[in-house]
C-alpha cells in the first residue's frame, strides 16, 4: 500500500483546526471542502493508473501482440474488474474515506455511529475479497480443462 499523502494530511489537520476555531456551525462546509480534495486526489490517482494501463496496452499492440486474451483473463465473466488493482483501489479508497466518515459518524451518533461506520467499511471490503476469491476458484477450474 502506498504511503499516506502528506498534502492530504495537512489539509485534514487544517480542516480540523479550522473546525475547532469556527465551531460546529461550519462543520458541513468544512467536511464538504475536505471531501472535494480527497475526491480530486482519488481522481488523479485513477487517471494516472488508466493512462499507464493504456500506455502498456499500446506498447503490446505496437509490438504486434493482442490485448484481447490478456483482457479476458483480467475481467471475470460477470464483467466487473477483478485483480490486485481493483482490490487495492477499493482498500485505499475505503481507508481514505474512513477518516471523514468516522468523524461524521462520531459527531452524529457517538460510539454507536463509529462502530456502524467501520462495520460497513469492513463488510464492503470483505465482500470484495470473497467475491474475488470465489471468482478465482471458479476460473481456476475452467483453466485446467
Amino acid at each position: 500500500m502506498s504511503a499516506p499523502d502528506p498534502e492530504l494530511k495537512k489539509e485534514l489537520d487544517a480542516t480540523v483546526q479550522t473546525r475547532r476555531e469556527l465551531g460546529p456551525e461550519y462543520e458541513d462546509e468544512l467536511l464538504d471542502s475536505f471531501l472535494e480534495k480527497v475526491e480530486q486526489r482519488l481522481d488523479n490517482v485513477v487517471d494516472k493508473r488508466v493512462r499507464r494501463q493504456l500506455a502498456e496496452q499500446q506498447m503490446v499492440v505496437a509490438r504486434g501482440g493482442s490485448t484481447g486474451v490478456r483482457q479476458e483473463r483480467q475481467t471475470p465473466p460477470h464483467g466487473l474488474p477483478d485483480g490486485i488493482g481493483a482490490r487495492l483501489g477499493l482498500a485505499v479508497a475505503s481507508l481514505v474515506l474512513a477518516i471523514p466518515l468516522s468523524a461524521i459518524a462520531v459527531a452524529n451518533a457517538g460510539l454507536t455511529g463509529l462502530v456502524t461506520c467501520w462495520a460497513g467499511i469492513v463488510a464492503v471490503n470483505g465482500l470484495q475479497a470473497s467475491r474475488s476469491w470465489f471468482s478465482h476458484g471458479e476460473r481456476g477450474g475452467k483453466d485446467t480443462e
